[in-house]
């Protein structure tokens, strides 16, 4: 059966129930979520599965510590899994367990199809053995004497098992790899599994065990159970319907192949060489792409409970809420590296992204319009030249996150319709709407510039409901607007004209104060959550050496003032600097700035900075500079801005 071509299946790994996921765990569910909400707004038809891999000798060892059975063990932890997967408003449409039963009849009738086709054999197993990563691992792969993937000891081990020919597919699969190039993303995942494993050749996988028994058996051979990869990989197609025998079912046919395995990176070897290998001895169509999300790192490592590290999802929605949570671990995990999460990074963003630049812009446009004309929303037709720069902003973002989301840059598609939210902003300080509400002549100006905020704000909410969708709904609830689709996103002017916002605007993202909410973190989680992730104050101070005094009148020479940037664009010919049009009362300043490195020029535009208005001007790489923006740099280098702690207008002076 042809493939409809709207259709779209996208998995996540399924987590392992040794225990509660942590945030990291959760973010790939949330990834996923996001990817899937999206494809549905495009139209396509979408087949979201995620779950939970439950066998192997860890679970039994952990079961047999708590006097429970192995069933009773994963049952508990699944819940909790599924649990706050839901909590997290994942729209997954099945939550696979590996010990449902159709999976298990279709695992052992796959262990016995490869094995009568003579892909997989029967041998004896020796080596070092790592119970936590259920690997062997011969002693040159070894790190210090330890497991390569998780740095624990590893024990000499030596059993019967049976072994999948993976050095007989290895060439095809090399092939396979060099002519599809968006099979493994990003590029440098590709490359890490070819020179590592596929190039320096393949041995054969051990695919069964007999030294624990909570797994699921092999039916030729009932010493033997299945091993974890053949078992939990194979839940991509088994929870479609598919069937070794032939016999599958029509989601199978419908779906398969899979558009997007996404995974961490730590087990991208199973998934790009086991995974298609087992594929292709079946000879079931390899997925389209495996991408290989990297990690959220708390701190300066990997979460791990063991570091006892580690931030949980219940935790933070209780604090900041879903949306709060969803947007952190979507916007701040790059395309390439890994992301840092910590309670204080999360109420930065809380406050300068959710609070600042959305809230306030919801808030205050509903909050003028009940003011100036009772709610009533009409476009009187009244437009000036500054309204085209907005509406080409609002007509043009869906493409722009449209372009990222392909390349599953998800972080840049928020990013994107944050800009939208930024642009504005920047609208309201362009018409000042204050200003037009006491001319009685510029009524119907007034009312032209407040529709097309709502309309603005009206596109970008709906373009923000794959990312934070209970925004996106109270969004649209409070300026009386239905969600857009993707031809109406591309169009200017759909609000109906003489609609009516409400009348008491909610305040979608308060603005947190730090030590409150670190107060409560520690109150309600205990110590250990709270000094796990605070910076703790001596390792914070940084001393630097003495410059020579001045005096008063040494510094009343320097003028300082907040400024906000109104434009920014990349300085050609230099990898460091940033050109800025930064606003100072009503003038404004160009301002070159050695920060390229930390902040994007999209991220600069909106902030309100601290600037040294009056140092003599220069040229730096060619651009003339008129002044400095302020900014702290800590023992590593890294520079941040410095900003006023309370929103100051342009123009205040810093004394």
């Amino acid at each position: 059966m042809e493939k409809d071509k709207k259709t779209y299946y996208l998995t996540t790994a399924i987590a392992y129930t040794s225990g509660k996921p942590h945030i990291g765990n959760t973010y790939e569910a949330v990834l996923a979520d996001a990817v899937a909400r999206f494809k549905r707004m495009q139209g396509y038809d979408v087949r979201f599965q995620t779950g939970t891999d439950e066998h192997g000798q860890k679970i039994e060892l952990k079961a047999k510590e708590d006097g429970i059975s192995p069933k009773e063990f994963v049952d508990n932890v699944a819940g909790q899994i599924k649990n706050i997967w839901d909590l997290m408003n994942t729209s997954y449409d099945r939550f696979i367990r590996t010990t449902d039963e159709d999976h298990e009849k279709q695992v052992q009738k796959i262990f016995k199809k490869l094995y009568d086709r003579g892909d997989i054999y029967k041998s004896e197993y020796q080596g070092m053995y790592c119970t936590p990563c259920e690997s062997f691992f011969t002693p040159s792969q070894l790190i210090d004497g330890k497991c390569p993937d998780c740095g624990r000891k590893c024990e000499e081990a030596k059993e019967e098992a049976y072994f999948f020919k993976l050095s007989k597919y290895a060439d095809r699969l090399i092939e396979h790899i060099n002519t599809h190039p968006e099979f493994i993303q990003p590029e440098s995942r590709k490359n890490e599994m070819m020179n590592n494993f596929l190039i320096p050749g393949l041995q054969d996988l051990c695919v069964s065990r007999t030294s624990f028994k909570w797994g699921i058996p092999v039916t030729f051979d009932d010493k033997h159970v299945i091993y974890v990869w053949i078992d939990a990989l194979s839940n991509y197609i088994t929870g479609l319907g598919y069937d070794a025998d032939g016999d599958s079912d029509e989601l199978y046919n419908k779906y398969w192949p899979a558009d997007l395995h996404l995974i961490g990176k730590d087990i991208l070897r199973f998934h790009t060489i086991y995974w298609p290998i087992m594929l292709m001895a079946l000879g079931v169509p390899l997925p389209k792409q495996i991408f290989g999300h990297p990690w959220l790192l708390q701190g300066d490592g990997k979460m791990s409970k063991s570091k006892g590290n580690v931030l949980y999802a219940d935790d933070l929605v209780d604090i900041f809420g879903v949306d709060a949570v969803r947007f952190f671990v979507l916007h701040e995990m790059p395309f390439d590296n890994d992301g840092v999460i910590s309670w204080e990074l999360v109420i930065e963003r809380v406050n300068s992204e959710l609070a600042n630049t959305l809230g306030n812009l919801v808030n205050r446009t509903i909050s003028m319009s009940n003011k100036y004309f009772g709610g009533v929303v009409s476009d009187e037709g009244a437009e000036e030249a500054v309204d085209s720069e907005l509406k080409e902003a609002v007509t043009s973002a869906y493409g722009k996150v449209a372009e990222k989301m392909e390349k599953l840059r998800v972080a840049d598609a928020i990013t994107e319709i944050f800009n939208l939210f930024r642009r504005c902003n920047k609208y309201i300080d362009e018409t000042m709407p204050w200003v037009l509400a006491k001319d009685e002549g510029k009524k119907d100006r007034l009312k032209t510039v407040l529709y097309n905020l709502i309309e603005s704000i009206s596109v970008g909410a709906s373009l923000l409901e794959p990312f934070m969708p209970e925004t996106s709904e109270k969004i649209l609830a409070q300026i009386n607007s239905k969600k857009r689709s993707v031809e109406t996103l591309q169009k200017f002017g759909l609000y109906e004209s003489g609609n009516k916002v409400t009348d008491s605007p909610k305040i979608l993202f308060a603005r947190l104060n730090a030590d409150d909410v670190m107060k409560e973190v520690s109150e309600k989680f205990g110590e250990g959550s709270a000094e796990d992730t605070a910076e703790k104050p001596e390792d914070s101070a940084i001393d630097i050496p003495a410059k020579p005094e001045i005096t008063f009148d040494d510094f009343m020479k320097m003028q300082f003032q907040v400024g906000e940037i109104i434009e920014c664009k990349e300085v050609p010919k230099s990898k460091k600097l940033l050109c800025s049009q930064v606003k100072i009362g009503n003038s404004v300043k160009q301002i070159v700035s050695g920060i390229r490195k930390y902040y994007t020029p999209e991220e600069m535009v909106g902030k309100k900075v601290m600037v040294l208005v009056n140092l003599k001007p220069a040229k730096l790489a060619g651009v003339l500079s008129e002044g400095m923006l302020l900014c702290a740099e800590d023992e590593n280098g890294s520079v941040a801005l410095v900003a006023p702690e309370k929103d100051m207008p342009s123009g205040a002076e810093i004394c």
